[in-house]
């Protein structure tokens, strides 16, 4: 099965001259969201990961499913003002200004791995700011997984250094 076939290519979406890919006949696939979660989960079949962390919101979908595979927690990370109780946060920058991304103080400790789960990696801004907010609690990141990648904006190399796996690829929207 082409899991890149399933994925509805959307002109104009959100804004004139973005081309979105909407991954959302892939979730209502079942086997081709099966396929999808299986092909994740064996690109870190072989990795020590204490936790799962899911980035707001679709990353949320496929960071469930990963750590329902593998038998481990959840940590979602989310924008600010969602978690009850005391965050870390940390700023990025968009194309016309910033935003920020949260996780709960208390939710990793320094001896555990983490696995950082999105649906999809574009600029890469929102991967990376995950990755500093892990980084911060001390805590490693074990890689960062997504089942699809733009690549020609190239958002891989503000993630240098970290362990990127993507099942699908866009070289060109």
């Amino acid at each position: 099965m082409d899991l890149k076939k399933i994925i509805r290519h959307v002109q104009d979406f959100p804004k004139k001259g973005i081309g979105f890919k909407d991954i959302t006949p892939l979730l209502a696939d079942g086997p081709a969201f099966s396929m999808a979660i299986e092909q994740m989960a064996q690109r870190f079949a072989h990795d020590p990961i204490d936790r799962v962390l899911g980035i707001e919101s679709r990353g949320f979908i496929f960071a469930a499913a990963l750590a329902r595979a593998r038998g481990i927690g959840i940590i979602p990370v989310r924008k600010p003002g969602k978690l009850p109780c005391r965050t870390i946060r940390e700023t990025y920058q968009l194309e016309y200004g910033e935003d920020a991304l949260e996780i709960h103080a208390d939710a990793l400790t320094p001896d555990q791995r983490v696995l950082i789960v999105d649906d999809l990696l574009a600029t890469g801004g929102t991967a990376a700011a995950t990755v500093r907010l892990v980084r911060r609690t001390g805590a490693a990141v074990a890689g960062c997984c997504f089942l699809v990648e733009l690549d020609f904006l190239h958002g891989r190399e503000l993630l240098a250094g970290t362990r990127v796996e993507s099942l699908i690829h866009f070289e060109s929207e």
